[in-house]
């Protein structure tokens, strides 16, 4: 659908990919849920699709006050609501419906009754797993993914700003002072949900991350900086995981007969976080920063897992120096790819080697470059947008 943002009098609207799989969603299932971070544009897109619908929609959000009032007795509310969809915004404030939309979902047969929007996936998933299974489908949203953006805004200032549309469709300070807003509104709001943390350690933690940002996640490391003990540690990252701030990638555990890093890489998942956490404000103070090629590599690991959700994906290395930044893998077909910021881009011995240990169907060097060229047999140099139509390629 689109996101909407007022600009000197003008309106612009930015298409969301998601957009069709909800449709299709509300079609097929009596309850979608479109989860993702907080921000990411959960709302506006869900207030966009039920225009589209000629059915009559109720929606609620329950971060209001009032609108969670009218839940004092849900199942009579949801009742006088039969044949229209209701629409719960912020559904993980109020988990303990679950079992009620499951009894009336049952109850009315059919699909299209609930379209549920949350921003905790750990919570959210485990509730309605145990009272929803088989009646709901899921979708998550990201922050903006370049195709959704595409001649809008350059890669340099999408690679700074990030995804998320109230950073990436203001001006550079409004758009740092935003996610700088956002980090203390999440940490000393939305983390509420949850007890048994520190607020001002999961502060230290966030940075810490940011630092740390595509190396081989060591709790051991983290605790002892932090003051913390490792399964603390571990629950945090966890925690920011859950929440959709972090994301831990799994290596990927080929029969090689090499031995293989087993513990995962620990990512930010918005590069413009990333940058805010480090204090880099524009780009030119980014691209002589070390955490560079980290932050490409997040835009890159965040817009292929968006655009691609139905593939998994990995990292390789091995204690010899191996090394793939991502692997991608579906039915046995693997996609390497290496992610590098320069213009000229080269490979290492490394990288040679994990590629004669994995064989890919092809290996793509992604670079912030126009238009990409053929690198070497089976490898070629792509922009961010030539690769998604590579990858397609493969296994569709």
């Amino acid at each position: 659908m689109y996101y909407i943002c007022t600009v000197k009098y003008s309106v612009m609207y930015y298409h969301r990919k998601l957009e069709g799989e909800i449709l299709k969603g509300l079609n097929n299932s009596p309850v979608t849920a479109i989860i993702g971070p907080r921000q990411c544009g959960k709302s506006t897109l869900a207030r966009q699709i039920v225009k589209q619908l000629t059915t009559s929609v109720v929606y609620l959000d329950l971060g209001r006050p009032s609108d969670l009032d009218k839940l004092d007795n849900a199942e009579w509310f949801f009742s006088q609501q039969k044949g229209s969809l209701i629409c719960l915004d912020e559904i993980q404030r109020k988990p303990d419906l679950f079992s009620l939309i499951r009894s009336l979902v049952d109850e009315w047969g059919g699909n299209g009754h609930f379209l549920v929007l949350g921003s905790a996936s750990r919570d959210l998933i485990k509730q309605s797993s145990e009272s929803l299974a088989g009646r709901i489908t899921f979708k998550q949203l990201h922050p903006f993914i370049i195709t959704e953006i595409k001649n809008k805004f350059s890669v340099e200032e999408y690679l700074v700003k990030g995804g998320f549309p109230r950073s990436i469709l203001s001006d550079d300070n409004e758009s740092f002072e935003w996610r700088e807003d956002f980090v203390s509104t999440f940490l000393e709001r939305d983390l509420l949900q949850w007890s048994g943390f520190s607020t001002n350690t999961m502060r230290k933690l966030w940075r810490m991350i940011a630092v740390l940002n595509g190396n081989v996640v060591n709790y051991n490391l983290i605790a002892t900086s932090l003051g913390i003990s490792p399964p603390t540690a571990k629950n945090y990252v966890e925690l920011l995981s859950a929440t959709f701030m972090v994301r831990l990638l799994p290596p990927y555990l080929a029969n090689t007969g090499k031995r293989l890093i087993k513990s995962p890489k620990l990512y930010l998942t918005d590069s413009g976080i990333s940058n805010n956490l480090l204090g880099i404000e524009n780009f030119s103070e980014l691209l002589g920063h070390p955490g560079i090629g980290a932050a490409w590599e997040t835009l890159v690991l965040a817009n292929l897992s968006a655009f691609f959700p139905k593939l998994d994906f990995y990292f390789y290395r091995t204690n010899h120096g191996s090394e793939l930044d991502f692997i991608i893998e579906r039915k046995g077909k693997i996609v390497a790819v290496e992610c590098k910021v320069g213009a000229k881009p080269s490979l290492t011995r490394g990288s040679y080697a994990a590629i004669a240990d994995l064989k890919p169907e092809i290996t793509l060097i992604i670079c912030p470059v126009k238009k990409g060229w053929s690198f070497n047999s089976g490898i070629e140099v792509t922009s961010l947008l030539e690769a998604f139509a590579k990858i397609q390629s493969v296994y569709y």
